[in-house]
């Protein structure tokens, strides 16, 4: 019995170094989860193998979409097909239900009702957009009317997450949650 081909589409991202490649399997069933560094990533051959190929700056997994951040000198005609064919020969021996510690479950369990709020408007206006764009956002702190928030995936290095993005999550945010918030990008360490 012949195994059925993978099939893998590849689109585009507002950032012109990710690139989203989407399969007709799970790569990660439960969450998303962002890989920075190869270390990030020792367990869990697929992504350890992805960050092999030369130019691969980040890795993020959500659902049936792997999203590939790489740096500007790689090109994507040479990157692209290497990123194509690792996927091919690790994603039959990749187990989706793989688990990653992700302290943002630990955060999420002891919202602030404000933060409740806040979460659900990302998850309501901000978030589908971000993920549909191979990235994500997540919430680092809120204090005196003041957000804090870190780009995940594709959003990460994105040029437009730091002005237009995150303009229209301020405004979201002040029209549905409170007209004196102010929206600011955690610091990279």
């Amino acid at each position: 019995m012949s195994q059925q081909a993978l099939e893998i589409i590849v689109q585009p991202t507002p950032n012109p170094n990710a690139l989203k490649f989407i399969l007709d399997k799970d790569v990660k069933t439960e969450g998303k989860v962002s890989f920075k560094t190869p270390q990030d990533c020792k367990d869990v051959p697929l992504a350890a193998a992805l960050f092999d190929l030369r130019g691969v700056d980040q890795i993020h997994f959500f659902q049936n979409v792997i999203t590939i951040s790489k740096f500007s000198f790689e090109e994507w005609d040479s990157l692209e097909p290497a990123v194509q064919t690792c996927i091919e020969s690790f994603l039959e021996d990749h187990d989706p239900n793989f688990k990653v510690y992700d302290p943002e479950a630990d955060r999420l369990a002891n919202l602030s009702p404000e933060l409740r709020s806040i979460e659900e408007i990302l998850n309501k206006r901000i978030r589908p957009g971000l993920q549909g764009d191979g990235g994500d956002i997540a919430v680092k702190d809120y204090k005196d009317n003041v957000l804090i928030v870190k780009y995940q995936g594709a959003c990460g290095t994105c040029p437009s997450s730091t002005t237009g993005t995150l303009e229209a999550i301020r405004s979201i945010l002040r029209d549905e949650f409170n007209p004196d918030i102010e929206v600011y990008l955690a610091p990279e360490v």
